[in-house]
């Protein structure tokens, strides 16, 4: 984590716009806070029509993302992946960014990378938006996404 450049994104009016949320089962305490702080970020942003789904892992995520952008204004896919000793680390990592960012430019929607890759689970503890956590992915990356498809329908609109 850079520590610096965050642009503290609190809320935007989102009201009307369509929110899915897919999380992973993989450390399912941290996926279901996030998936509790990405809720209350739509409601924080007055998106009423929120559905969450989950899969099995990170891998998995792209797959029900492209769904999910086929019927949502925007996406958020949460996940966590711990670097281990061997590159399955990378191999995940690397597939679930292209597949994410793939169908964001494919389906024209916001796909929210809130997919945590670190070191620790200390690392994605900090991140995970916990009482004592320094970040808060699943609150941050609703907002973004939120943000993203607001500027895609301004820039649609006749």
């Amino acid at each position: 984590m850079a520590g610096f450049g965050d642009p503290h994104m609190q809320t935007v009016d989102a009201a009307g716009l369509r929110l899915g949320i897919v999380g992973a089962r993989w450390h399912a305490d941290l996926i279901d806070h996030m998936i509790d702080r990405a809720k209350a970020a739509a409601e924080a942003c007055g998106v009423t029509d929120v559905v969450v789904h989950r899969v099995a892992g990170a891998v998995e995520l792209p797959v029900v993302a492209q769904a999910l952008a086929k019927q949502y204004d925007a996406v958020v896919a949460l996940g966590v992946v711990i670097k281990g000793e061997t590159p399955h680390f990378d191999y995940v990592c690397d597939s679930v960014t292209a597949g994410l960012t793939r169908i964001a430019l494919d389906e024209q929607t916001p796909v929210a990378h809130g997919v945590l890759t670190v070191h620790s689970l200390g690392q994605a503890r900090d991140r995970a938006g916990l009482e004592d956590s320094i970040e808060d992915k699943g609150w941050q990356s609703t907002v973004a996404a939120l943000d993203a498809a607001l500027v895609l329908r301004e820039l649609t609109k006749p």
